[in-house]
């Protein structure tokens, strides 16, 4: 894990392997280059030459642009790495938050095989203290678990000294260690979604779950495959039965003994889907480790809560099990018995999360929490909708919606709100059953909201983050994500959990 200090030291003395400071456009839309707060030091160093120098390199100050330049002994670091942070703001506006997490998470990544680095972006309040810091340690991620490290390896950024951060100051060192907390367990939830489904089975995830609640202080409760069957959890059954490895249903319970309020998280946790006897095509299976990446959200979201000790109860639900085919899975055309007693006809198999979600929202809603999150990377229609980068808001109210998004965006997360367009449930409706699995295939992505609205408890505010998008990136990195598993959600759920507790939501 990357370490994170902070330190009141100047840039120009500190002894580091390299520095980084931002540079940007001028603000009144000129042409050049102009170095931000906290590059003063360094610019000095370079007699005042230091824009003029990153020009000449070809620096243009465009956000997420790394230049790199040797100090030739006129600081105790050995080299400067300039980021890009877009254009300048006016006199009287800062930089903001999302652009300096952004830039440090370039800046870390770019650094890989770097022992120690000293950041000193603009840093005018607390906020931006602990974007820099957080950005710098979700930059500095890398999964390399199953690769062999040879000589030329290059490790992840070892060490983020935070300058201008106030070490003695209490609210810097909350907000170091809230950057710390969250950051790490954001790289948690990516090292499950990055996990091969041979090793993360449902028992495997968890048993993950356990070890973490213990040394956290959050209780934790299994359902096996028996357990499932005692309960009538049809649908994390129905879906799970195509397997070798069987399904799991996850409690974790976090409480504080000042809350006054209690969240109930829902996590989609299929470990691997192949579709089931709905098989996938070649060409959109490769990736479907990732369909666990809503139970990995949950999951480092409770923990992060607990290590933060948020005066707030937080209850996570995993629906864990891997979406086979086999003689023994669950066909089209099958009709299974949920935990709520309502049944559902099965038209696709490969419509399967939110069926398991399904009885994580029935069991959830039962201990009556004042509001209930889903999350799951649940319907393709989603990403077509909003791309890969930003995931979708549904819930049986408007005032949560709203605030979620706004939370969302607090957090540095895109996210948009969507309807639930009441005519689409009838296309929903089953000459057989109470519900089908499928209804119309114009707003897919709404109509498995709707479905999922069925089965959460009478007067319960209730939100669903689908997170198909952006919970996996195919692409190459930028900002502070990684290729691969993002930790798409974490974020937004610790800064609900956080305006929860401070009695900011109902």
């Amino acid at each position: 894990m990357t370490a994170l200090t902070l330190s009141t030291a100047g840039a120009a003395t500190l002894r580091a392997d390299a520095l980084v400071v931002g540079v940007a456009k001028p603000a009144d839309g000129g042409k050049g280059l102009v170095a931000a707060p906290g590059a003063e030091a360094v610019d000095a160093a370079f007699d005042g030459k230091l824009a003029a120098v990153l020009e000449t390199l070809g620096a243009s100050g465009a956000e997420g642009e790394v230049t790199k330049v040797p100090t030739s002994g006129g600081l105790k670091a050995p080299l400067v790495l300039a980021v890009g942070l877009g254009r300048a703001p006016s006199k009287d506006d800062a930089y903001d938050t999302e652009t300096l997490r952004r830039a440090a998470g370039v800046a870390a990544r770019a650094l890989s095989g770097t022992k120690k680095a000293a950041f000193a972006l603009p840093v005018e309040a607390v906020e931006d203290a602990e974007a820099v810091a957080e950005g710098a340690l979700l930059g500095a991620y890398a999964f390399t678990a199953y690769q062999e490290r040879g000589e030329d390896a290059r490790d992840p950024l070892a060490e983020v000294v935070l300058l201008g951060g106030k070490p003695r100051d209490k609210a810097y060192k909350a907000a170091a260690e809230r950057a710390l907390a969250v950051a790490e367990e954001v790289n948690r939830a990516r090292d499950l979604v990055n996990t091969p489904p041979n090793d993360l089975t449902p028992e495997a995830f968890a048993a993950v779950a356990s070890a973490a609640g213990k040394e956290n202080g959050v209780k934790v409760q299994v359902l096996d495959e028996k357990a499932l069957a005692k309960g009538g959890y049809g649908g994390i059954l129905g879906v799970g039965a195509g397997s070798q490895n069987p399904p799991r249903l996850v409690k974790l319970a976090y409480t504080h003994p000042k809350a006054e309020k209690t969240l109930a998280l829902v996590g989609k946790g299929i470990t691997y889907d192949s579709g089931g006897i709905s098989l996938k095509p070649a060409g959109h299976n490769e990736t479907m480790k990732c369909d666990m990446a809503g139970a990995a959200a949950v999951f480092a979201a409770v923990v992060s809560v607990a290590r933060l000790g948020l005066p707030v109860n937080v209850t996570g639900w995993l629906a864990l099990a891997e979406n086979m085919p086999s003689g023994s899975a669950t066909r089209p055309g099958d009709v299974l018995r949920m935990y709520s007693g309502k049944t559902v006809e099965v038209l696709n198999t490969d419509a399967e999360g939110r069926l398991v979600l399904a009885d994580a929202l029935t069991r959830a809603s039962e201990e009556q929490p004042d509001a209930i999150v889903d999350v799951a990377t649940l319907t393709g229609a989603m990403v077509l909708a909003l791309g890969n980068r930003t995931f979708g808001i549904m819930a049986n109210d408007d005032a949560f919606r709203t605030a979620i998004h706004e939370i969302a965006d607090e957090a540095g997360e895109q996210s948009w709100p969507m309807p639930l367009p009441a005519e689409l449930r009838k296309g929903m409706d089953s000459p057989t059953a109470d519900i089908a699995n499928m209804g119309e295939r114009m707003g897919g992505g709404l109509v498995a909201g709707l479905f999922l609205k069925e089965f959460v408890g009478e007067g319960i505010t209730w939100a669903h983050l689908d997170i198909a998008g952006p919970a996996y990136n195919e692409s190459g990195p930028y900002g502070y994500t990684p290729k691969g598993g993002t930790g798409s959600a974490v974020r937004t759920l610790v800064r609900l959990a956080e305006r929860t507790a401070a009695g900011d939501l109902g």
